[in-house]
């Protein structure tokens, strides 16, 4: 049954909104003020919101921006339902984040119809959400086959995050690369365990094999219309500026920036923990290797530097003291 929360300071415009939403066969909840709203919506977590404008507390405009720029509920429809009919309001609901509106008095065939087709999208973005979690489990149990790389993803995706907020990255791609740093190596699900978990050094049609897993990890994900900007990450994680990199062998800038920042901290995380091939080397070792790989042509110097600079700035580095 779907979920609507009713946020209004009066109590006779509830009772209505909610009588007409019950004989629809919608579950409801009511609040009476903006503050009450933020919570019962945090608690019960709705999938759609009418919203009064004029509340007390907290106005139907602030409730609505705080709740757009929460990550958690910014899928979530919000209508704004007003008496006010002056454009300049209509611009500040949409600038706040609004979905739709409602004029005072409510009519309802035209509640009915604003509240199912917004239902309905909402059905749908859970759905999407629903398959890109699939798509995380089975990234995390790829990783789960390896005790030497369990927590990798994890750690991808909060560096790889830390590093374009660092650089001023814009907020799509911020979410891009969350995602891609729990999904960038989905594709290894394609690669034999003999091959994937193999301690010695790999043979030529074995490492073709491994080469392979950027471009099956970019297909499973790209019917994801959501990860239109995660796909050039996972293709291209493993491209080098030179263009000794695979799949593709791009030099330079025609590797994605999104992409050369998670290379960055997928290099950094692989040298500081314990492989079976290799101890675990302290953050200054790992730099210091780094940085000679700079100097190889591997991998954005730039993008190293001021990798550097956010360790640095967390305590995470000393500096001048890499090997």
């Amino acid at each position: 049954m779907p979920r609507v929360l009713v946020a209004d300071d009066d109590s006779t415009n509830r009772e209505l909104l909610v009588e007409l939403l019950a004989c629809a066969g919608i579950e409801t909840a009511v609040a009476e003020n903006g503050k009450e709203c933020l919570q019962i919506f945090r608690a019960w977590q709705p999938d759609l919101l009418l919203l009064d404008v004029e509340m007390p507390h907290i106005d139907g405009f602030q409730v609505c921006e705080t709740l757009k720029a929460d990550q958690a509920s910014r899928l979530t429809p919000i209508v704004l339902v007003t008496a006010r009919s002056a454009m300049e309001d209509r611009v500040r609901g949409i600038e706040a984040g609004a979905d739709d509106f409602l004029t005072k008095p409510v009519e309802r065939s035209e509640l009915m119809a604003r509240t199912r087709s917004l239902l309905s999208l909402k059905a749908f973005t859970d759905e999407l959400e629903k398959a890109e979690a699939v798509l995380c489990a089975l990234a995390q149990s790829i990783e789960g086959k390896d005790p030497y790389t369990q927590g990798h993803c994890e750690r991808l995706s909060d560096y790889s995050v830390r590093l374009a907020k660092h650089i001023g990255l814009d907020e799509t791609d911020i979410v891009a690369l969350r995602r891609a740093g729990i999904v960038h190596d989905i594709g290894k699900v394609a690669v034999p365990d003999g091959v994937l978990l193999k301690p010695g050094r790999l043979t030529d049609a074995e490492r073709a094999i491994i080469a392979e897993h950027p471009i099956v990890g970019e297909r499973i994900c790209k019917p994801l219309k959501s990860f239109s900007k995660v796909l050039p990450i996972i293709r291209h994680h493993h491209e080098k500026l030179n263009g000794s990199g695979y799949p593709d062998g791009l030099k330079g800038s025609s590797i994605p920036l999104t992409a050369r920042v998670l290379q960055i901290v997928d290099v950094f995380d692989a040298l500081t923990t314990e492989r079976p091939y290799k101890p675990a080397y302290s953050h200054n070792q790992a730099i210091g290797i780094m940085r000679d790989e700079v100097e190889k042509g591997w991998w954005d110097p730039e993008l190293l530097r001021e990798f550097e600079h956010l360790l640095s700035e967390t305590g995470q580095l000393a500096k001048g003291q890499c090997a």
